[in-house]
C-alpha cells in the first residue's frame, strides 16, 4: 500500500511538474530567406522571440542541419515576457547554388522541438571585367512597377500569378536572362526583349508548399549593367483549402494546375 502511495506521488508530481512548465516561443520569423548572396559572404540573421508563457525557457540544444551554418543562443533562462534570440550564420564559401537548411531548438517549452529555416542563393564568385564608362551610359536600365506583393490566403498545391510591369529606360534593349528563388517554387513568363523607351510585361507564377506563412525572395537577372539583379519579395498564407465564399487574393490571380 505504502509503495503504490508513493507512486501515485511521484506520478501527482511529475504531472503537477509538466502542468508548470509552460514557456512559450512566440517567433517573429520562423522562415528567412536571404535572396542573393556573393559566395564567401557569411551569411547572418537573428531570429527574434518572446517568452509569451508564465515560466522561464532554458534553451538546452540548438543543432544545424549542417556543419556550414553556425547558431548561437541564449545561455541563460528567458523569463516571461522577455524577448531573445536565435542567431543563425551560413558560410558560402564554396558553395555555389541554392541552399536550404533548417535549425532545430530543443528547450523545456510547451513546444520542446522548435525548427526555424533559412535559405538563399548563392552566387559564385567570379573574376569580371569592368565596364567601360560607355557601356554603363548605353545599358538597359530595368525598372519594376512592383518590388513586394502578398497575395493572401491561398490553398495548399495552388498556383498564383503576378503580372510585373517592366519598364526600359536605358540606351539598348533589355534582356531577362533569369528568374529564380530559393525556394524553387517560381516559373515566369516574358515576351522577347524589351526595346529602349518601352515597357513589356514579366508574369511569375508563384507556388509556395510550405503552410502557414511563406515569404520568398525572387531574383530577376537581367543585362541592365548598372544593376543586374532585381529582386521582387513574395508572400502568401497557405492553408489546407479555402471555403468558396473565402476571399480570394489581393491581387494577381490563380492559374490552373499544370
Amino acid at each position: 500500500m505504502k509503495r503504490l502511495f508513493l507512486s501515485g506521488a511521484v506520478l501527482l508530481l511529475s504531472f503537477v511538474t509538466a502542468l508548470a512548465q509552460d514557456g512559450s516561443f512566440k517567433f517573429t520569423e520562423e522562415k528567412h530567406d536571404f535572396g542573393l548572396i556573393e559566395e564567401g559572404v557569411q551569411a547572418t540573421y537573428e531570429f527574434e522571440f518572446v517568452n509569451t508563457g508564465s515560466t522561464p525557457i532554458t534553451i538546452s540544444d540548438v543543432r544545424p542541419s549542417c556543419g556550414c551554418t553556425t547558431p548561437e543562443w541564449p545561455k541563460e533562462p528567458v523569463g516571461p515576457g522577455q524577448k531573445g534570440t536565435i542567431k543563425a550564420s551560413y558560410n558560402s564559401q564554396g558553395r555555389p547554388g541554392v541552399f536550404n537548411k533548417s535549425i532545430t531548438i530543443t528547450s523545456n517549452s510547451v513546444e520542446p522541438t522548435k525548427v526555424l529555416f533559412i535559405k538563399g542563393i548563392v552566387e559564385k564568385k567570379e573574376e569580371k571585367e569592368e565596364p567601360s564608362a560607355e557601356d554603363l551610359k548605353n545599358s538597359a536600365t530595368i525598372n519594376l512597377n512592383k518590388e513586394k506583393h502578398h497575395f493572401g490566403k491561398i490553398e495548399r498545391g495552388q498556383k498564383v500569378s503576378l503580372k510585373v510591369e517592366v519598364k526600359n529606360t536605358g540606351k539598348e534593349a533589355l534582356s531577362i536572362n533569369s528568374v529564380k528563388a530559393a525556394c524553387g517554387c517560381v516559373s515566369h513568363n516574358i515576351d522577347g526583349e524589351i526595346p529602349a523607351g518601352e515597357t513589356g510585361e514579366l508574369e511569375i507564377i508563384y507556388s509556395p508548399y510550405y503552410d502557414g506563412p511563406n515569404t520568398d525572395k525572387i531574383i530577376i537577372s537581367s543585362n541592365d549593367i548598372n544593376n543586374p539583379k532585381s529582386t521582387v519579395t513574395l508572400s502568401a498564407d497557405v492553408v489546407e483549402s479555402l471555403s468558396s465564399d473565402s476571399p480570394v487574393k489581393e491581387e494577381g490571380s490563380a492559374v490552373p494546375f499544370k
